[in-house]
């Protein structure tokens, strides 16, 4: 198996086989009666299909469908019944056997089926809503990426096994009905006048995981490109309104990429639509992209700055797939990081064009770059591409590796390679393998014709094998000439890699100067262990700086000289912004991997007290959250609560609590994570405020702006009682936007007192909360103190058979995972995680198991080391001067 010895008492299974190739399907004709009361759908599949040897089976996936009858018509033959239908619901597929064989050549399969629409956000399922007189209701929807579309009708769901179809849908007549492609025809269903009979036209040859459908109850506002295709986002009833920031930002979008790729939108028309019960963010079903409330509806008035920056970074990573994904798509699971990996690295391209004042590539740093690094650092790690085979294999590569190492190793790429070859590459890519299915290879051989450089090469070290290299770089002056020595080690969580095979990489790298640090001075290619570089006229006053832009997926170790030269540019900000963030987040994993002392990173983080940047503040802030969850396992976390108001308290000063005219987005998100950093570590002032405001909020005497929500209820919730908690269950209930629904949900764990941290641990699972909502609650309580976190697991190993029957497997089951165990810091604890899942196996969650004890057991190591030292330094920064 892909995951070598260590599986614990996971029963092996049987190697995993791709479907036979004798018999593929060239047209599926499908219609589907759904039942959105007894939650039942009646399906007929007549589907096109090749046989290209004689055989007297048809080997298919299926998963919870019961097939009635099945037949084979060959092409100007006699019907032939198949005789027996051999399910193995292990594998997911079905056998269906034929009396005598079925000749090479073309024929017609037809099947007739039933299936469940289930409540589990996956294949065809129902979506609870309620309309506008309080009556609950279904839709029914569609999930099918990975593994699902066999849930929905017998196919054969391979990425790689591409074919057209024609899709029609038998629906009430007052419900709204969708599929990837435009209506083409709807007429009364003769058996039933209540129903309609909807058909869409052709779609073109795509694979199975990006069909969909929906049915249900949905306002929409509408729009055309400059390019002529149709946009509409559609939204629950009633709030069409809330559709219009997305339809701008995509009906923006698709002009871009067809401009950015030359390749034109291939189809007529493009729906986005918001689901209310959704696992995932979003789903790019080509034609008919679907959305999570929250990361597609946007109310001017009470959505705040980071939703919509968050809808637009979604909008532009679905849109990007259209071309990237659906219109060329993986050949197996093992390249899927090409698909992710690319959206997530273009969708900040998307808003930087469209939103310049985000500086969304700043950002991109903290959210993605920074949070690959941390994961890839592990020994559980795996590489960009990996082997998977079972459906649970599958599930389980939709991680931080695919998407966000993904994206940083093509932002990397992007930068060697140069934007117009790069373009060039992609655009021959698309091109050439339009309909079909690509590998990683066919990317970097049409990126290597383009630009003449050993793409192949270089980019395999960064996407066969594991982790990342940590540079260590030292200088010496030689009269006007800086001479550097650079050698790469692999970088590991748990400290240098020393051992004999030690893994090199090919890594671009470019270097500035305190001359002009905007400006690369020098860009090199390090093909082996290590190497010397001469930069000739540099003084000896002059800082250097490795990887300006922080684009190189490495880390920095410089020397001390080195380093002490470049503090002053922190201070003085004459470094870049997403430099000064780098330098910070490289020492903060170097002292978590022992290699320096916490106590310089504090050292450094003090240098910060002039910061104006969002991001920069974002990934302090992100760093010494960690440091303070780490430290509530010591009798010393209020110090650090102190070192946290004093760095805090000027730049909140200066910010205030209300926005000032002229400013722009990044103040706004400034303003709340500052406000809610000091709100959380009890600075007074920030605490007071906070509860006058929230009184006159709850009171309706002045509704806080949106922008100040999160951190009001944050800092009323960590300081509050059981009445505070009441109040904010109220604000709630009485919520009618999902984005106010969940910016609750996620602070409700920062109350203290024990009892109502189970209270809140108990409303989790409640019918008050989306079951996909369920895990940011328990993992807000599990990471918002000591008690909470042990609440928080004990609840998790008490109601283990409902979330995991809930989740079926998902990657919300290692979400949930991850959020409750990942803060704990005591040996015994790994151990007792390691032998939970040993005996309540989940196989999507393997690797995620994994990974967070080996997190549990660092953090122990990491506490061990430096709490002394961390300890004694902030009780003398304290001490009155001698």
């Amino acid at each position: 198996s892909v995951y070598g010895p260590n599986r614990g008492t996971m029963p092996e299974r049987r190697p995993f086989v791709r479907l036979p190739t004798d018999v593929y399907p060239v047209n599926y004709g499908l219609c589907l009666k759904p039942d959105l009361i007894d939650f039942t759908f009646e399906g007929k599949l007549e589907a096109l299909v090749e046989v290209t040897q004689a055989t007297n089976q048809i080997v298919m996936n299926c998963a919870d469908i019961d097939i009635i009858t099945a037949s084979f018509v060959p092409e100007g033959g006699e019907e032939i019944n198949a005789t027996g239908f051999n399910y193995q619901n292990e594998d997911e597929k079905v056998t269906l056997s034929f009396p005598s064989a079925l000749q090479k050549g073309s024929g017609a399969l037809k099947i007739d089926f039933v299936g469940e629409l289930n409540d589990k956000m996956k294949g065809f399922y129902r979506s609870k809503y309620t309309t506008s007189a309080g009556e609950i209701r279904y839709a029914a929807v569609t999930q099918f990426e990975a593994t699902d579309a066999r849930r929905a009708f017998p196919c054969w769901d391979e990425p790689a096994i591409k074919a057209t179809f024609d899709i029609a849908l038998i629906v009430p007549k007052d419900r709204v009905a969708l599929s990837n492609m435009n209506v083409i025809d709807r007429k009364p269903y003769p058996e039933d006048e209540n129903l309609v009979e909807v058909k869409f036209a052709t779609t073109p040859i795509m694979s199975t995981y990006l069909v969909a459908f929906v049915i249900g109850e949905y306002d929409y506002v509408e729009s055309q490109s400059s390019d002529g295709i149709t946009v509409r986002v559609y939204t629950p009833v009633g709030k069409a309104e809330q559709g219009k920031f997305a339809l701008e930002v995509a009906t923006k979008t698709l002009p871009f990429y067809k401009d950015y790729f030359s390749v034109p939108y291939p189809l007529p028309k493009i729906d986005l639509i918001a689901i209310a019960d959704f696992a995932a963010g979003a789903m790019e079903n080509w034609g008919l992209v679907t959305y999570r409330e929250t990361a597609l509806l946007i109310d001017p008035k009470n959505s705040c700055s980071s939703s919509r920056q968050w809808v637009a970074l979604v909008v532009g990573h679905e849109l990007a797939h259209q071309w990237f994904g659906n219109l060329v798509t993986m050949e197996w699971w093992t390249h899927l990081w090409l698909n992710e990996g690319f959206a997530s690295w273009i969708e900040y391209l998307c808003v930087d064009h469209c939103f310049p004042e985000y500086d969304i590539w700043t950002q991109f740093v903290s959210a993605d770059y920074t949070r690959a690094l941390d994961l890839d650092a592990l020994d559980s790690s795996h590489p960009i591409e990996v082997n998977v085979g079972h459906p649970s294999e599958v599930d389980e590569i939709f991680d931080a590796i695919s998407y966000s190492k993904g994206a940083s190793v093509i932002r990397m790429l992007h930068n060697y390679i140069g934007d117009e070859d790069f373009r060039k590459g992609m655009n021959a890519y698309l091109l050439k393998f339009q309909h079909k299915n690509a590998s990683t290879e066919d990317l970097w051989d049409c990126l290597e014709q383009a630009s003449g450089k050993p793409i192949a090469a270089v980019m395999g070290s960064w996407t066969k094998q594991m982790g990342f290299p940590i540079i260590v770089v030292d200088q010496e002056q030689v009269s006007d000439d800086r001479i550097l020595k650079l050698c790469q080690k692999k970088f590991c969580a748990s400290g240098p890699h020393n051992g004999e095979d030690c893994p090199n990489w090919m890594v671009p790298i470019s270097i500035c100067t305190g001359e002009d640090p905007k400006c690369t001075k020098l860009k090199v290619l390090l093909d082996r262990p290590e190497t010397t570089i001469t930069l000739s006229g540099v003084s000896p006053d002059q800082w250097v700086k490795i990887n300006p832009g922080t684009v190189g997926f490495y880390r920095i170790q410089y020397s001390s000289s080195m380093l002490e030269s470049l503090l002053p540019g922190v201070r003085d900000l004459s470094l870049q912004p997403v430099d000064r963030l780098g330098l910070q987040n490289d020492l903060f994993s170097l002292s978590r991997a022992g290699m320096i002392s916490t106590v310089e990173v504090l050292k450094l983080m003090e240098a910060f007290v002039n910061e104006p940047n969002y991001t920069v503040w974002s990934d302090l802030s992100c760093n010494l959250g960690v440091l303070s969850s780490l430290l509530s396992h010591t009798d010393f976390h209020e110090e650090i609560q102190e070192f946290i108001r004093d760095l805090f308290t000027p730049i909140g000063l200066e910010l205030a609590w209300d926005s000032k005219p002229g400013e722009g987005h990044l103040d706004a998100l400034l303003r709340g994570l500052v406000l809610g950093k000091l709100g959380k570590a009890g600075h007074k002032p920030t605490l007071e405020e906070a509860r006058r405001r929230f009184r006159d909020h709850v009171d309706g005497k002045q509704v806080l702006p949106a922008d100040l929500r999160s951190p009001v209820y944050l800092t009323v919730l960590k300081h509050g009682d059981s009445a505070t908690l009441d109040t904010m269950l109220k604000l709630h209930k009485l919520a009618d936007m999902q984005e106010e629904k969940n910016r609750i949900e996620r602070v409700l764990g920062a109350i203290s007192a024990p009892d109502l941290i189970q209270k809140v641990l108990n409303f989790a699972l409640s019918e008050e909360v989306r079951p996909q909502d369920t895990v940011s609650v328990i993992g807000g309580v599990a990471g918002s103190s000591k008690q909470g976190r042990k609440a928080a697991w004990k609840f998790v190993k008490d109601n283990w058979e409902e979330l995991y029957n809930r989740y079926q497997g998902g990657f919300l089951i290692s979400r949930l995972i991850k959020l409750t165990v990942d803060g704990f810091a005591i040996d015994k604890m790994a151990a007792e995680v390691k032998s939970f899942f040993e005996s309540h196996p989940a196989p999507a969650a393997e690797r995620t198991v994994q990974q967070c004890c080996e997190n549990i057991l660092l953090n122990a190591a990491w506490l061990k080391r430096d709490a002394d030292d961390i300890h004694q330094y902030l009780l003398q920064r304290k001490a009155p001067p001698v």
